[in-house]
C-alpha cells in the first residue's frame, strides 16, 4: 500500500481546495449593506421645484437692469400701487431664480430650505429678504411658496481698492424658507410587485440582493431584472402593509461587490486605490530629468588710462547643467491590497509620479483594475 503518493495526492487535493477558496470571486466581498444604503425603492423620489423671485433690502449691491424693474413694477401693481417704470430704482432690489428639491412623499406645512441666486448684475445678497414665490415642478404646478431672510454665510466689507470678501455672495439660502403646498404624485407599485433599483448597477450585487431577500422572506419573492433593478413580488400577507415590507427589506444586510478600481485626479495629485486592485510581477525603473539654468552678470571695467570712450560693461555668464537621478529596476506586485500598498511605497515617489507609473502598469497590462481619471 503506497502511503506516501496518497499523502501527495491528499496534500495536492488540499492546496488546490484552499487556493480555490482563497481567490473564488464569489467569497470575497467588500463588507456587508443595507439595502437601503445601497439601493432605492420604485417611486421613492425627490423632486425638483423652482421658481423666480425678488430679493428686496440690499444695501446699495442690486441690479441695474431693466427686467428687474420691471418685475418691480408688476409686483406693485399687483398690491394695488400703479408707478411709473421710469420712477422705479432697484438698487436695492435683485432678481432671483429660488430652487428647492422635494423630499420623498412631502405633506403640505413642511418646511424645507431654498437655495437663491442671482440672475442679474447685483453684486451681494448681503442683508436681503426673499418676497414670497411660488415655486412649480415640470407640469407648471405650484408645489411649495417661499420666503424669509436669504443667508450667505459671508461678508464683503471695506472700499476704495482696500476690501475684504468671504464666500460667494451673489447665491445663499433661506433656511426652512419654503413651505411644501401640495404634495406629488407618489405610487409605491402596482399593489403586487415593487422594483429596487440600485445605486450602482452591478450583476453579483443584484443577485445577491434577490438572494438575501429571498432567504429572509423564506420564499422565491424577489428575482433580477437587469444588473440595475430586482423585482419584489408582495407576499399576500403584506398587500395592505407595504410600508411594513419595505422596512423589513431594508435593513437586510447584503454583501457588495466592488470592481477593481483605481481614480486618479490629476488636478489635485489625488490616487485612490480600491480593495479588489491587484498588480502583476512586473519590475519598474523610474527617475528624474533635471535641467538648472543659471545666469550670472559680471560687471567688466575698463583699465587705467583708457579713452573716453570706453565704459562700464554688465556681461551675463549662463551656465546649464543637467542631472539625471540614477533609477533602478524594482519588482513590484501585490496579491491584497497592503501589498499593493508596500510596493508602490518602496518606490518612494510623489503621488504625481505614482500617476504616471499607474498608467504605465495598465498600458504595459500589469495593473489589474480599471483606471479612471477625474
Amino acid at each position: 500500500m503506497n502511503m506516501g503518493g496518497n499523502f501527495r495526492i491528499t496534500g495536492w487535493l488540499f492546496f488546490c481546495v484552499s487556493l480555490f477558496i482563497l481567490y473564488s470571486p464569489f467569497v470575497t466581498n467588500s463588507g456587508a449593506e443595507r439595502i437601503k444604503d445601497i439601493a432605492g425603492f420604485e417611486g421613492v423620489r425627490t423632486n425638483q421645484i423652482i421658481g423666480y423671485g425678488l430679493v428686496v433690502g440690499l444695501d446699495g449691491t442690486g441690479d441695474k437692469g431693466n427686467a428687474t424693474l420691471q418685475s418691480i413694477s408688476n409686483m406693485l401693481k399687483s398690491s394695488g400701487i400703479s408707478v411709473k417704470l421710469s420712477d422705479v430704482k432697484a438698487k436695492n432690489v435683485a432678481a432671483v431664480m429660488v430652487t428647492a428639491t422635494l423630499p420623498p412623499f412631502p405633506k403640505p406645512g413642511v418646511k424645507i430650505d431654498a437655495m437663491v441666486s442671482t440672475i442679474g448684475d447685483a453684486k451681494s445678497l448681503q442683508g436681503g429678504t426673499l418676497l414670497l414665490t411660488p415655486l412649480k415642478g415640470p407640469d407648471g404646478s405650484v408645489y411649495a411658496l417661499g420666503q424669509g431672510p436669504v443667508s450667505i454665510g459671508g461678508f464683503i466689507g471695506g472700499g476704495g481698492g482696500a476690501s475684504v470678501q468671504k464666500n460667494h455672495l451673489t447665491t445663499g439660502k433661506v433656511p426652512d424658507g419654503i413651505i411644501v403646498e401640495k404634495d406629488p404624485h407618489f405610487t409605491l407599485g402596482n399593489g403586487r410587485e415593487i422594483r429596487l433599483f440600485l445605486s450602482k448597477p452591478d450583476f453579483t450585487t443584484a443577485s445577491e440582493i434577490a438572494r438575501r431577500i429571498n432567504e429572509e422572506m423564506q420564499h422565491d419573492y424577489a428575482s433580477t431584472i437587469d444588473p440595475s433593478a430586482v423585482m419584489l413580488r408582495i407576499p399576500e400577507g403584506y398587500r395592505d402593509k407595504v410600508v411594513e415590507l419595505i422596512s423589513r427589506v431594508e435593513a437586510i444586510a447584503v454583501s457588495v461587490d466592488v470592481p477593481a478600481k483605481v481614480i486618479i485626479n490629476e488636478r489635485t495629485g489625488t490616487v485612490v486605490i480600491g480593495d479588489k486592485v491587484r498588480i502583476a510581477p512586473v519590475a519598474i525603473a523610474h527617475g528624474s530629468l533635471t535641467i538648472e539654468i543659471r545666469t550670472d552678470f559680471r560687471v567688466s571695467q575698463p583699465p587705467p588710462f583708457a579713452p573716453e570712450s570706453a565704459s562700464t560693461v554688465v556681461v551675463p555668464l549662463k551656465e546649464v547643467d543637467v542631472k539625471e537621478q540614477k533609477a533602478s529596476l524594482i519588482e513590484v506586485e501585490g496579491i491584497t491590497l497592503g501589498q499593493v500598498v508596500k510596493g508602490l511605497n518602496a518606490l518612494g515617489v510623489t503621488p504625481r509620479d505614482l500617476i504616471s507609473i499607474l498608467q504605465a502598469l495598465k498600458a504595459a497590462g500589469a495593473l489589474r483594475a480599471e483606471l479612471e481619471i477625474i
